[in-house]
């Protein structure tokens, strides 16, 4: 089995006159955000084997916020073939991704990580399904699991949504 955790960047600063949408940071929420999501994942065992993260500032934060609550950080690598990728961009990088590594985190941008999720998912809670395809806000994350042997067979509607998480979510949570 293969779990996909995609991960929408946390909040960031808006984009200053004349600055590089690239080199925005996150915001305060966004760091708190990501913090929280990262004490999450870490109380759940979702902990990731691997990491893959755009290369654009607001991502690299996010990923620096979770795995501070991870106690080892999992091996990383910085892809700016994940910024502002399409779906299928993203899903290429995914599938290239060695088979020693049983749970693999994306962090990425919307529309794309939003429009990857739907087209992964095939089964799994109906509740979260509605929630992923209505809104995928930032530091929203979607568990999604593959009965596959290697991530070569990741495909479009072969995945099953474990979870779908978001701050409002995490904010409502009593665990």
């Amino acid at each position: 089995m293969r779990r996909l955790l995609l991960l929408r960047h946390a909040k960031a600063e808006r984009l200053q006159p004349g600055g590089r949408d690239h080199d925005r940071v996150l915001a305060a929420r966004g760091r708190a955000d990501a913090h929280k999501l990262g004490v999450y994942l870490a109380r759940h065992g979702h902990i990731p084997d691997r990491a893959l993260v755009s290369t654009s500032a607001r991502t690299r934060e996010t990923w620096a916020q979770l795995v501070a609550s991870f106690g080892k950080a999992p091996p990383v690598s910085f892809e700016d073939r994940i910024y502002e990728a399409t779906p299928q961009a993203i899903l290429q990088v995914i599938q290239e991704t060695g088979p020693e590594t049983g749970t693999l985190l994306v962090v990425g941008h919307n529309p794309g990580m939003q429009e990857l999720a739907a087209m992964l998912v095939a089964s799994g809670d109906i509740d979260a399904r509605e929630r992923l395809g209505e809104n995928f806000p930032t530091s929203a994350l979607a568990a999604i699991s593959f009965a596959s042997r290697d991530w070569r067979g990741v495909h479009p509607h072969g995945g099953r949504l474990e979870h779908f998480v978001t701050p409002d979510w995490l904010a409502m949570a009593t665990d």
